[in-house]
């Protein structure tokens, strides 16, 4: 059914389609990588397997003598063989490097795999000696013998391995590589299965060769990992290779450098193109690694990986990049200064993740940095701040917020009313303060959900009436000034309240001095808009930030909390002693109510009672307690 024309027809077709993958792989220059040379070495075995069958096709043909045929053939055959047999071993170490796990292998473990390989390679070069291989009959067919079949289980047992790595590394390949290797499997599987079955069909070749054209155009063809613009590979090429390394437990060493002035850029090139300064640096990182270990996450920022023993130079190059940076940069003549941040750190060891590692490339840089190399502690900012992070995200959900209350007093001492203070209790990092992790929800935009959450529980607590009957006047809840500026922000906070069908008049809204000049006007409006509703509104923190005075009591503001180091200072000088009364004068004057924080001892009591200030917040009467305390602590106070 199949003549030696089939057989000469199939095996061209199968060269000419190797030969153009091996043509197309060297015009790209994909050969730097273990895996690219795996690759080539892949294409060469299968060139020489279809010229082999070309050759035991033309063996058949009546031009040739009996005895050229026959040496030929046998010359043909050995050759096949003697390369083909290496073929799923090659796969097998092409996937694992495709997928790192060979950097797991180790020597013993890489000998052992390649057993059987050794002894399949070993049977089929001594096939001329032995026969056990295949025999070659009087009319130039090939009889089987039982190497033949220790060859093809050797091939099966490759292909099972290949697949447990495959299986393994599921997670860590991206959809495209996953699809290419299912289709290299099931498409040289079929060939060779049938092959096997149908000995004269010659089709096991083409199919292993189709097999790699489609690992050549979704594995070998990295268009979708590179950056063109930079010239380096992306974002996602680095997620999937620091996966590969985490979960194949490769050591390496990470710098990533962060350009800080982009701004100088548009200035002095005329272009505010983040890719002139893969231009401008490039040369540079190349001269200091090699350009497949080099990756552009993000605009102005580069990571340099250095694998295995090569990690331990991680930190001197982040040295050399700080010092290198220190210096002006050549670009069209011009002299540029570019500013850059370094961080280096190394897997395993630090970075417990990829999440982290990418929240060190995309984290804002704290503005008073002074740093340009950070290193071991230096990152630990980094790290609480993203597990802060991932505390908050998770925080409402799993009940990590309670509300605490903290009175205020008249300065006769009578119970005035209290503050709602937020804290957290994480499962993880335990005890989280508001100063850590409130400007860090600002940030990430949780901030509402909280405010949202403490402005919740006030009103359950106003609606079983306990404040109410303690004499209590209000309860001060503080509110995000970034929540102000939010639309629909008066009409959702008056759903809630109005859903728990408590006064208004029992809630005073604070909110802090530090606001933006250019936010005035709109927060002004917020306050108007909710003081008609007959909610209250404070000043908290007063004389710690830098506000305009007279744009900061032009709003509509009913109390000023004075911050605790007015008090204190007044207690350590005369010249805060000074500051102190001209503020609460000065207050006075513009008829608001005063109210001061920090209070700790009877002497700061006494000093108060002779300025004349209206309420009293501070330790010496309480600190910030749960609600059953505090509801305990206004039980005693009743007369």
């Amino acid at each position: 059914m199949f003549d030696n024309r089939f057989a000469f027809g199939v095996a061209l077709a199968a060269i000419v389609i190797c030969i153009v993958n091996l043509i197309y792989t060297l015009i790209q220059r994909r050969t730097a990588k273990t895996q690219n040379k795996i690759y080539i070495v892949i294409l060469v075995i299968l060139i020489t397997n279809s010229i082999s069958n070309i050759l035991s096709a033309v063996c058949k043909e009546p031009f040739l003598s009996y005895d050229t045929a026959r040496s030929l053939n046998e010359f043909a055959k050995h050759f096949y063989f003697a390369t083909h047999t290496a073929l799923c071993p090659m796969f097998f170490y092409y996937v694992s490097s495709v997928s790192g796990v060979r950097f797991r292998l180790g020597n013993i473990r890489t000998i052992l795999y390649s057993v059987f390989f050794l002894m399949a390679e070993l049977l089929a070069l001594t096939n001329p000696l032995t026969n056990w291989v295949y025999s070659i009959n009087a009319d130039l067919s090939v009889h089987r013998n039982w190497g033949e079949y220790f060859i093809y289980l050797t091939a099966l047992i490759y292909f099972i391995l290949t697949f447990i790595i495959m299986f393994y590394s599921w997670e860590i390949l991206s959809a495209k590589r996953r699809a290419a290797m299912i289709f290299f499997f099931v498409f040289t599987a079929t060939g060779v299965v049938l092959q096997l079955i149908f000995k004269d069909l010659k089709v096991e070749v083409l199919a292993e060769s189709v097999g790699f054209t489609g690992i050549m155009m979704a594995v070998e063809n990295e268009d979708d990992r590179v950056d063109f613009g930079m010239g380096y590979y992306n974002r996602a090429a680095l997620n999937l290779d620091l996966k590969s390394c985490f979960h194949n437990k490769r050591e390496v060493g990470l710098v990533i450098l962060r350009i800080t002035n982009f701004e100088v850029i548009s200035k002095m090139v005329g272009s505010e193109n983040s890719y002139i300064i893969a231009d401008i640096i490039g040369p540079y990182l190349d001269s200091v690694a090699k350009h497949k270990y080099i990756y552009a996450p993000s605009p102005g920022t580069f990571v340099v990986t250095l694998y295995d023993r090569e990690s331990k130079k991680a930190e001197k190059l982040s040295e050399d990049m700080v010092k290198r940076f220190e210096m002006p940069w050549d670009y069209n003549g011009r002299k540029i200064p570019l500013s850059a941040v370094v961080m280096t750190t190394n897997i395993p060891g630090k970075i417990k993740d990829v999440s982290q590692m990418f929240y060190m490339i995309d984290i804002p840089l704290p503005a008073n940095l002074d740093k340009k190399l950070l290193k071991d502690d230096d990152l630990s900012m980094f790290f609480r701040r993203q597990a802060v992070e991932s505390a908050l995200s998770r925080g409402l959900e799993e009940g990590s917020f309670e509300v605490y209350y903290q009175p205020t007093y008249y300065l006769d001492q009578r119970l005035h009313g209290a503050e709602a203070l937020v804290r957290m209790q994480d499962k993880e990092l335990g005890r989280l303060y508001p100063d850590e992790f409130i400007p860090i929800a600002e940030n990430i935009g949780l901030i509402d959900d909280i405010d949202d959450f403490v402005l919740e529980e006030v009103c359950k607590f106003l609606q079983t009436g306990i404040p109410q009957s303690a004499g209590m006047e209000s309860i001060n809840v503080n509110l995000s000034v970034l929540q102000c500026m939010r639309p629909g922000f008066v009409e959702r906070i008056c759903k809630i309240v109005e859903s728990y069908q408590v006064e208004k008049s029992l809630i005073n809204f604070e909110i802090t001095e530090s606001i933006s000049a250019d936010d005035y006007d709109t927060l002004s409006n917020v306050i108007i808009r909710l003081k008609e509703q007959g909610f209250h509104f404070s000043m908290d923190d007063y004389g710690t930030g830098y506000s305009n005075v007279s744009a900061v009591f032009s709003l509509n503001l009913d109390v000023v909390k004075l911050d605790k180091s007015l008090l204190w200072n007044a207690e350590k000088s005369g010249l805060g002693l000074i500051i102190l009364d001209n503020t609460i004068r000065m207050i006075r004057q513009m008829q608001k109510e005063i109210l001061v924080e920090g209070v700790e001892t009877e002497a700061q009591i006494a000093l108060l009672k002779s300025l004349a200030v209206d309420y009293l917040q501070g330790f010496y009467f309480s600190k910030p307690v749960p609600k059953d305390d505090f509801i305990e602590l206004i039980d005693r106070k009743q007369p």
